[in-house]
């Protein structure tokens, strides 16, 4: 049982216990729509590069509204930030449902209406991460980032299959509606929460009162000049771009199902799912992730672990080669399977610490504009890493360029330790930003 995550979290908090329940099930359908948007984008294009253009479309918002909506989150009740932001994020799955069922095919309005959900989930996340140190004890921090890491694996296993298969038996809209229902389940959560007001800074004052300051650039700036001034916490954020610009391959899976391994849909749904499948199972056996008080190493050894795993799914690939197969390609789909179940495992342990050490080391009053930057960074990094490999694909392969990819990743990460040795000597008993 020691080996098992860490459920007190779910007992002390019942607000927790509810959010963690309703946002698990929102997450499934998120899922689904971004298999289901991935796959209308091909299905319109035949284009890689098309599809890799949604991360780009959703990239500028994130970076804008992750900065300012992380200054808002600092200065507003958290519960109220949360619940508007998912209102708008229920709207766009509408908009989207829409233009399929009213068979509008211009991956233009996929474009934008992409664009405008990153705005709102821009601003919907940090406020989200920044209610739950709030909800439980800052010692099981780990454990509920832990079993966040669960639900969110999970829905990452089920909703790309469900989305996928629903686009194969149904077509688009009947997925885009099962979002619009699923997400139900997190606006009752936010909603059923207590006002979550901003704190006191350090000093005793409660900028969050202070209208002059209220979410203004200069309140954006403030952030950026902590972060600046906090080299460990700056780390956690470098790292996780060098996983994700470089070695993110999910653009290239709706290629690879008709392409390279067969199997079309759904088979790229299930390259989706190994990821999340190794998520989850290091998220299940976290246990002793609670008792690892070096967490900059386990951070660095996950990241690692994450960009080989990545090249040998990429090698897997190349070995299968480019032969628009008519079935699926049992051999190489289990391989690439395992590789990307290997990724997952390491990227949730990555993820489980990278938030941990944020949480910690950032004061209340700090914590919403610096979960803005997480979020810019975390999910900002795959969109533009959606760009790099889209983009590279059309030059050497989807099978290359992942492989290549991945040999980065391991390569640049050696360079950022090198130069922030400091990382490595993070201890949780002693956070130091």
């Amino acid at each position: 049982m020691r080996f098992l995550a860490d459920i007190s979290p779910l007992r002390e908090s019942p607000d927790f216990r509810r959010l963690w329940w309703g946002l698990g099930i929102s997450a499934i359908g998120h899922q689904i729509t971004v298999i289901t948007v991935s796959l209308e984008a091909y299905h319109l294009t035949r284009s890689t590069f098309a599809v890799g253009l949604i991360g780009f479309s959703e990239l500028l918002p994130l970076v804008i509204f992750g900065l300012y909506g992380g200054a808002i989150v600092d200065r507003v009740d958290r519960r109220l930030a949360a619940l508007v932001a998912s209102s708008v994020l229920w709207l766009t799955v509408l908009g989207l449902a829409l233009q399929a069922a009213l068979g509008v095919q211009r991956v233009g309005v996929l474009y934008l209406l992409v664009a405008v959900q990153a705005a709102a989930f821009a601003v919907n996340s940090p406020a989200r991460m920044a209610i739950t140190p709030r909800l439980v004890r800052p010692e099981k921090l780990p454990a509920a980032n832990a079993l966040q890491g669960v639900t969110g694996n999970l829905a990452m296993t089920i909703g790309p299959v469900a989305g996928a298969t629903l686009v194969a038996a149904s077509g688009f809209v009947a997925s885009y509606v099962l979002h619009l229902i699923l997400m139900g389940a997190a606006l009752w959560a936010i909603w059923k929460l207590p006002p979550i007001l901003p704190m006191p800074s350090p000093d005793g004052s409660l900028e969050g009162n202070a209208p002059r300051r209220f979410a203004g650039v200069a309140a954006v700036m403030d952030g950026l000049r902590y972060l600046a001034t906090r080299p460990n916490v700056r780390m956690t954020f470098l790292v996780d771009l060098c996983a994700m610009i470089f070695a993110m391959p999910r653009v290239v899976f709706p290629a690879l199902g008709v392409l390279y391994l067969g199997g079309g849909e759904t088979t790229s749904g299930l390259l989706v799912t190994a990821i999340a499948v190794g998520g989850i199972l290091a998220a299940v056996f976290s246990g002793p992730l609670g008792r690892v008080h070096l967490q900059g190493v386990a951070i660095s050894w996950a990241v690692a672990g994450w960009g080989i795993a990545i090249a040998l799914f990429g090698a897997v690939v190349v070995t299968a080669g480019e032969t628009t197969p008519p079935s699926p390609i049992w051999w190489a789909i289990a391989l690439a399977f395992l590789a990307l179940m290997a990724a997952g495992a390491c990227d949730s342990v990555s993820a489980i610490f990278r938030q941990s050490v944020l949480q910690s080391a950032t004061p209340d009053d700090m914590r919403g504009r610096l979960q803005g930057v997480f979020i810019v960074v975390v999910a900002g990094g795959p969109r533009l890493g959606d760009l790099v490999l889209g983009t590279g694909a059309r030059w050497v392969g989807e099978g290359w360029v992942v492989v290549i990819g991945g040999i980065l990743c391991v390569a640049v990460l050696s360079v950022l330790l090198r130069k922030g040795r400091r990382f490595l000597a993070y201890d949780s008993r002693h956070p130091e930003p």
